[in-house]
């Protein structure tokens, strides 16, 4: 089945291809998603404008996702973690964790673009990488400071 895609998709192509998937996938997940269009012809007379379309919003895409890189980039974001006395975290800050506490302060990025060498598994300052387009790749600083534990624990 040929369809054209709306979005890049890994593995598939740039948006505003025409490329040759699976009957299935194409009809059970790519166009319902909106993520194609199957190839008819009415479609590939209509190439051109899906194209034109197709590159506004990658443009507009683009300069939100340079905005939110020096959004990211220009103060460092803290999480409170459970330490030992040695600066040893009780587990580690995963992706998960960062990207719940980037949602507490309205910043809204997928947990599958932050990029972690390892867990993070000690108090201090760490870099991040933040993959949020193609081209655009923030730096985020974070901080793990020790959390408060109460009294009597």
């Amino acid at each position: 089945m040929k369809v054209i895609l709306l979005e890049e998709i890994a593995g598939l192509g740039e948006a505003g291809t025409v490329t040759e998937v699976a009957g299935g996938y194409g009809r059970n997940f790519l166009i319902p998603r909106g993520l194609a269009l199957q190839a008819t012809a009415r479609n590939m007379k209509n190439l051109e404008h899906t194209r034109a379309e197709i590159t506004k919003k990658q443009g507009r895409l683009q300069s939100e996702a340079q905005a939110l890189a020096q959004r990211l980039e220009s103060a460092p974001l803290k999480i409170p973690a459970r330490a030992g006395e040695e600066g040893r975290l009780h587990g580690s800050i995963t992706t998960h964790d960062i990207a719940e506490a980037l949602a507490a302060q309205d910043i809204e990025v997928d947990r599958r673009k932050i990029h972690l060498e390892e867990p993070i598994k000690v108090l201090g300052s760490h870099s991040v990488k933040i993959k949020l387009s193609k081209e655009v790749e923030a730096a985020l600083t974070l901080e793990v400071v020790a959390e408060e534990v109460p009294a009597g624990e």
